[in-house]
């Protein structure tokens, strides 16, 4: 969810000689409904030209005119931050999980100032990230129920752990990387509607956290069992212990759950062996980084004591939420990178395409195509699609193409004259693999969502500073992104396989006012209604488009959610539904199948610049002050029912 080597919401990184953690936390436009319907509009311009106050006030009160009927009917909440929530008026946001809830009838109670691993593998985990739902038979009463499978993306060690702040990393204890280990991976809960409410149901047979220490997985697809995947643990190269960095991931069509592992980079401690042919490799992917100190303790996570340990993460993983006992699944076939999500659909002739960001900056957008197609009514037999097919990644043309480019050994350049001596050595660098196809560097590729019902997709690009005036092309439009945008990918009549696609600028983010920023938005956005950094989104059941973000602060404000319209006169324009605490990010929105439930990820609440466990930006949701913040899982409902924004 976030960017390696940008954000202070990552878990910190320690400087050479830092003495506490506190020390260093420190284009095209579209044409097709937009331009078009705002011809009929009079008065109405592209958004970027006004200044100051004025020019902000002037959107508030653009009229309504004929043929600009907003898809969403909601009062939006206006821009701020402080130390708690708030949502649109009319809909009421409840507390689901938190950090430390039990969630099997023996779970020890929650104790913040003694958390142990043996405890939080009992326990809801930390940094809450993806969410995906997968219902189950109403139970006898008829009430609804469903799995709602959870991502934990990392720890903040800086205000989840008490008394480690002052005098870091030499405080980290083998015991607290142990504790950190277990907050990692994932869980799978059974929720449950009951009196109107939904609860998690404590002791489900269905209940499972996947951790990055404890949960045995097998590797598989074509680098399953390559020499660079073996270690002293496993010679084999086919098992591996845990997941690690989860962030955003997908519910697959016979309801299985992906995993994105994402920063693994940050786990790793310690110095290759001089020459060693790991060096260029990791170097790409940013290893090591040392956010945690697990490789004082744990000689998998020291690439001098086990080089290839690095290479057994940044991989889908695919795990079955019905069965508690299944074993999680590492699909190679999907390639290795930082991996933001793992959204996926059904292609017209079958196949399933699972499209997928590397969050970091200068990185890729790609989608895989499975060889096989879905059964419907047959869940054994898709059970294993993922481990055949063909991974593309995109080149962003300025004539509004998008050319897939298919990561295939043998292919173009990707032939052991360039050191890809098999499919394996393809996908344990696809960047690489990438870099020599051409593809297009993004400014950090995050959530990829399908949209099954119009043949679109849209792209989730949060920021990148770092993109210099040479370096601006048509799909990365400005120089020193610090707002991000999204663009909208056509598939031909919907056929998500497609090679050839079309691209559309869908919104530049930032503030309108400000002309510098270079912001795009309709202007019938108002002050309220535009953000920056784009993270995650969802698509809800009326074709609807919701954009949640990370890094809105950069803009003035806390991040939150909002609905964007995307046809007609108002495409383009934002309005803003839900704001998050000060220091968090927003993730996962997911909705349920009728559209009456929203559930939200509050992920890293009250991590603000020099916080810690002692003195966080906030005690969100408790305001106890014996209790730290928490990252949770919120669920969003309409006074009276109904669907979700009206």
């Amino acid at each position: 969810m976030m960017d390696d080597s940008e954000n202070k919401t990552v878990n910190p990184r320690i400087a050479a000689g830092a003495a506490t953690i506190g020390d260093v936390i420190g284009e095209r436009l579209s044409r097709r409904g937009f331009l078009g319907g705002l011809g009929a509009v009079s008065g109405l311009a592209l958004v970027g030209c006004a200044t100051g106050r004025e020019g902000a006030m002037a959107l508030a009160e653009a009229p309504a005119e004929a043929g600009t009927e907003p898809a969403f009917r909601f009062a939006e909440i206006m821009r701020g931050m402080d130390e708690t929530h708030h949502v649109a008026e009319g809909y009421r946001a409840d507390l689901l999980i938190r950090w430390g809830d039990p969630l099997f009838a023996d779970s020890p109670a929650f104790d913040p100032m003694n958390q142990t691993a043996a405890a939080q593998r009992r326990q809801f985990g930390y940094n809450n990230d993806f969410l995906g739902l997968v219902p189950l038979e109403a139970d006898a009463g008829g009430a609804e129920r469903a799995l709602l499978c959870v991502n934990h993306e990392y720890t903040s060690t800086n205000i989840m752990l008490p008394g480690v702040t002052a005098g870091y990393p030499a405080s980290m204890t083998q015991a607290l990387c142990e504790t950190e280990m277990a907050a990692h991976g994932g869980t799978i809960v059974e929720i449950r509607k009951e009196d109107g409410a939904w609860k998690p149901v404590v002791g489900s047979p269905y209940n499972r956290r996947i951790t990055a220490d404890t949960t045995p997985m097998r590797m598989t697809g074509p680098a399953a069992g390559s020499a660079r995947l073996q270690t002293t643990e496993d010679p084999t190269g086919t098992l591996v212990s845990g997941t690690v960095n989860n962030c955003a991931g997908g519910i697959t069509p016979w309801g299985t759950f992906l995993m994105a592992e994402e920063n693994f980079n940050g786990n790793f401690l310690g110095t290759l062996p001089e020459g060693h042919r790991e060096a260029e490799n990791h170097k790409r992917y940013g290893v090591p980084s040392g956010w945690y100190q697990w490789g004082r303790f744990f000689d998998r996570y020291d690439v001098g004591k086990e080089p290839n340990e690095p290479n057994r993460f940044g991989w889908i993983v695919e795990l079955d939420p019905m069965d508690p006992s299944s074993m999680p699944k590492k699909r190679t076939a999907l390639g290795r990178v930082k991996h933001e999500g793992a959204e996926n659909v059904i292609a017209p002739d079958g196949r399933v395409v699972v499209y997928t960001g590397d969050d970091q900056r200068f990185d890729y957008v790609y989608k895989f195509v499975t060889k096989g197609k879905f059964v419907a009514g047959d869940r054994a037999a898709n059970m294993d699609l993922l481990d055949e097919g063909t991974l593309y990644v995109a080149r962003f043309d300025a004539d509004g193409t998008v050319a897939w480019l298919p990561l295939v050994h043998g292919t173009g350049p990707l032939t052991e004259e360039n050191g890809f001596a098999s499919q394996a050595d393809v996908l344990i660098e696809t960047r690489r693999a990438a870099d020599v196809l051409g593809a297009t560097p993004m400014d950090r590729p995050e959530d990829v969502e399908p949209d099954p019902k119009t043949g679109r997709v849209y792209v989730m690009l949060t920021n990148n500073d770092r993109r210099t005036d040479a370096q601006v092309d048509a799909a990365n439009p400005r120089a020193s992104n610090r707002f991000g945008h999204i663009i909208e990918i056509i598939e031909p009549e919907g056929d998500f396989t497609s090679e050839t696609s079309r691209w559309e600028m869908l919104v530049r983010c930032g503030d309108p006012s400000v002309a510098p920023v270079g912001a795009l938005w309709n202007p019938l956005t108002t002050e309220n209604g535009w953000f920056s950094s784009p993270d995650n989104c969802a698509i809800d059941p009326q074709g609807r488009l919701w954009v949640s973000t990370d890094g809105n602060e950069n803009s003035g404000a806390a991040d939150g959610l909002w609905a964007l319209e995307t046809d007609g006169a108002r495409r383009g324009t934002g309005r803003h539904f839900f704001r998050c605490p000060v220091g968090a990010e927003l993730c996962g929105p997911r909705f349920n199948e009728a559209g009456d439930a929203l559930f939200l990820a509050v992920q890293h609440p009250g991590d603000t610049d020099g916080a810690s466990f002692e003195a966080p930006g906030t005690r969100w949701p408790d305001f106890q002050p014996a209790m730290p913040p928490r990252p949770s899982v919120m669920v969003i409902t309409r006074n009276g029912g109904g669907p979700i924004g009206g």
